[in-house]
């Protein structure tokens, strides 16, 4: 791909690139790039067809620069059970996985927290009319050993990292169980045949 002459050319390549896409999968697109790029904070996120009008006429015949843009805004998901029942979580590590995701991206705004712990675990289960867990913390934790959650800046708390977006975000609900059952070592012991005895020779 050639490098861009200026701003406007780079915009117009992001769009012919993100125009194929969901929009979710665009807003991913758009926060993962910000994270590769290391800026402070993701960009305006513009959807393609309602790009400013610079990026959609020649700079001679731009609009004047009072005329309104309209710039896309994430959507929320309506509610934790609808966003859960719609990923499928297979297991406990998946679920906890997905309250992770829901409670840092999809919830709405004003309840939005970068970290979780138990009691969001056990509230999350409440809303979804899910069983309780027994130890919720642990889950958590298996989360963690598993790769899907990092730990959170306090004792308890976990956070979604990026393994675990991409299960969330691309996998569920057709992705297969994460955890792997221990594996089962053969009894040699049970194995063992009684060794013939040997017929004698008369």
């Amino acid at each position: 791909m050639s490098t861009p002459k200026d701003d406007l050319e780079a915009t117009r390549i992001i769009v012919d690139a993100l125009s194929g896409l969901k929009p979710n999968e665009q807003q991913r697109a758009f926060r993962w790039a910000a994270e590769k790029l290391n800026l402070s904070q993701p960009p305006n996120l513009v959807q393609p067809g309602n790009l400013p009008s610079s990026a959609q006429t020649p700079p001679h015949s731009q609009t004047p620069a009072t005329t309104p843009t309209t710039v896309s805004t994430p959507t929320a998901s309506a509610n934790i059970k609808t966003f859960v029942h719609e990923k499928k979580p297979r297991n406990d590590v998946q679920y906890a996985a997905a309250v992770a995701y829901y409670h840092r991206f999809e919830a709405p705004q004003a309840e939005r927290k970068e970290e979780i712990n138990q009691d969001d675990l056990q509230e999350a289960t409440r809303k979804t009319g899910r069983e309780r867990f027994k130890y919720p913390y642990q889950t958590l934790s298996n989360a963690h050993k598993l790769g899907l959650l990092d730990r959170g800046s306090e004792k308890g708390m976990f956070t979604i990292n990026t393994v675990g977006e991409n299960l969330v975000a691309m996998t569920l609900p057709d992705g297969t169980s994460t955890a792997k059952p221990p594996r089962k070592r053969p009894n040699r012991a049970a194995g063992k045949r009684p060794a013939k005895k040997s017929a004698k020779v008369r």
